[in-house]
This record gives C-alpha cells, sequence and structure tokens, in this order.
C-alpha cells in the first residue's frame, strides 16, 4: 500500500509544479506566512480550553515519525537513527527525495492517523503545509508535534534546523550542522552570473518570483531575477512567446523536464525557446535539490554555479 501510494505522490507532484516546489513557490509561501510554526515548547491552553499544544518530552525522544517530504530531511540530518521510526512516504524516491539513498531499512508512512497511531510515536514532525484533519488528529490525541516552516531563504533554512534539533533532543548536533551549513554558503564565493539575467521556468509555464528560495539562490549566484525585472508576481505563467521575447540569459530547469514527457513538458522543448537561450544556457537542476531547501541548499546553488561557469567556458 506504501508503495502505491508513494507512485500517485509521485505523479501527482509531478504534474502538479506548485505541489513539488512548495518549499520554493512564492505562491505557496505567501499562504505559510499566515501559518504560525507549531512548536510545542508552549502548552499554554487554546482560548476555547481544547487542542493545547503539547509540551516536548524532558527526554530525547525516541520514536520518531516524519509525516512531510521537507521534514524528513531534517530530522534524517539532526537526529539518531534510531530515534527515526519513519519516514514520510515519499522519502525513498530518487526523483524527490536527496536522501533517497540513504533512507533503506527506515520505514515508511501515509499521513493516516490509524497508521500513525500504530507507530506510536513520542513526536511528530509535520510541514507547514500539512492537512488540517492531520493537525486536528494529533491535538485531539495529545500528540507532541513540531512543526517547520515553509524554505524561502537560508535563514528560514537555519531556523528549521533549530526548530528540529531543539525537538528531537539534539541541540549540539544542530548548532554543528548551522555551523557547517553557513560554512558551505560562504565557500560558494562570488556568484558566476553577475548582470545576467535567469529564468526559472517549470513546466506548462510557471515562473518562480520574489521572496522565494529560487530567488534567494538566483541573488547568490548574482543572477538578477526575469520575473522580478519584468515585474511579475511571486507565482506567474509565461508562454513560450513571452520568454523568448523576454530572452533570458539562463532558463533553469527541473530535470525532469529536459525531454518531452507530457504536454506540460512539451512546451519547454519549443523550437523557439531554444533559438532564444540556447541549450548551453539552460541549467538543470535535480529536482531532488529543489522541492525542500534544507541543508542540502549550498549544494543546488554550487550545481547551478558550475554550470554557469560551464556555458562561459571558464570551467
Amino acid at each position: 500500500m506504501v508503495l502505491r501510494m508513494k507512485r500517485k505522490a509521485t505523479q501527482a507532484a509531478r504534474h502538479r509544479p506548485w505541489r513539488a516546489w512548495r518549499g520554493l513557490q512564492p505562491g505557496l509561501a505567501a499562504i505559510a506566512a499566515l501559518l504560525p510554526v507549531l512548536l510545542l515548547s508552549s502548552c499554554a491552553p487554546d482560548a476555547d480550553g481544547g487542542g493545547a499544544d503539547q509540551p516536548l518530552h524532558a527526554d530525547r525522544p525516541r520514536h520518531v515519525v516524519s509525516l512531510d517530504l521537507c521534514a524528513d530531511q531534517y530530522l534524517f540530518a539532526l537526529a539518531d537513527r534510531d530515534q527515526i521510526a519513519a519516514l514520510s512516504y515519499n522519502a525513498d524516491d530518487p526523483a524527490l527525495s536527496v536522501i533517497a539513498d540513504e533512507v533503506e531499512g527506515i520505514r515508511l508512512t501515509g499521513v493516516g492517523i490509524e497508521e500513525l497511531l500504530r507507530l506510536k510515536p513520542d513526536l511528530v514532525l509535520v510541514g507547514p503545509y500539512q492537512p488540517q484533519r492531520t493537525m486536528a488528529a494529533l491535538k485531539a490525541r495529545n500528540i507532541a508535534y513540531a512543526a517547520i516552516a515553509a524554505d524561502n531563504d537560508a535563514d528560514d533554512i537555519l531556523a528549521n534546523v533549530e526548530i528540529v534539533a531543539r525537538a528531537v533532543g539534539q541541540a549540539e548536533r544542530g548548532k554543528a550542522v548551522a555551523r557547517q551549513f553557513r560554512a558551505d554558503l560562504d565557500a560558494l564565493g562570488t556568484g558566476p552570473g553577475v548582470g545576467r539575467i535567469a529564468a526559472y521556468y517549470q513546466r506548462r509555464g510557471y515562473l518562480t518570483g520574489a521572496g522565494t528560495l529560487v530567488d534567494d539562490m538566483m541573488k547568490r549566484l548574482g543572477l538578477a531575477n526575469l520575473a522580478s525585472v519584468e515585474g511579475r508576481g511571486v507565482l506567474d505563467r509565461m508562454s513560450v512567446e513571452e520568454m523568448a521575447l523576454a530572452r533570458p540569459d539562463f532558463l533553469i530547469l527541473e530535470a525532469d523536464s529536459i525531454s518531452v514527457q507530457d504536454r506540460g513538458t512539451e512546451m519547454l522543448q519549443h523550437p523557439v525557446l531554444g533559438r532564444a537561450v540556447p541549450g548551453k544556457r539552460q541549467l538543470v537542476m535535480p529536482q531532488a535539490l529543489t522541492v525542500c531547501g534544507g541543508v542540502h541548499y549550498p549544494r543546488a546553488i554550487r550545481a547551478l554555479a558550475d554550470q554557469i561557469r560551464k556555458a562561459d567556458g571558464s570551467a
């Protein structure tokens, strides 16, 4: 059943760019801004006396379950392996999960409350877009949980490292991970794209704008975001003809979009687009590095930086 659910979820993600890019998409980020980070450090009751947040365990939790793909990555980086009772059902999908090759032997789970109860978790990690029915079930059963926020920039990632490290009782490891994360960002140096424009162009013509992790990534590469240059919104659509007229210096495409798989990807292979932005300036990003930000974010920036240098003939 888990495998069937995983396949369905993967297919849905690939056909709905806003779902696959939930950690990076600005439209979702705007929604996320309205959602509180549900840490359980406070046990103050709700106004109606019900659904109060539960305090985290004084002892280090030993049966932690993650219900979210992005939370999986934080949990895997910060907890001891024997603390992890289960990860979300997409954790072993290499197209979506950057830790897919490392999670063999760890149980995968869906979001059903019955399945969750059988795991007897002492802590549940959830994401910023967890279904309300799941959150209501956790509260109703007094199951301790902690939630990560959307990753819209490096500061958000560092905040989530602290949230999860504290939740799983690994504060010192969290500090070490944060130090390494900052060092990895610093090591990237000056972005090779200075003075040029790029567009993060997705299936069906979706364009990612300001206030997102993609936008933060472009800035670190020295690139201007076409969506901002054109005065577009945080999540917009642009036709192939409009993109050809805009003629950005670089297109950033997801790896599963560089060949025609369906009508959503067919437009990205239009010859007009290829003439406007030649293939060597079409940068390819594995989706697993962009679905979530997380501690692997510097790898995503480095991968694009290397491709820019190669396109420029300096690598």
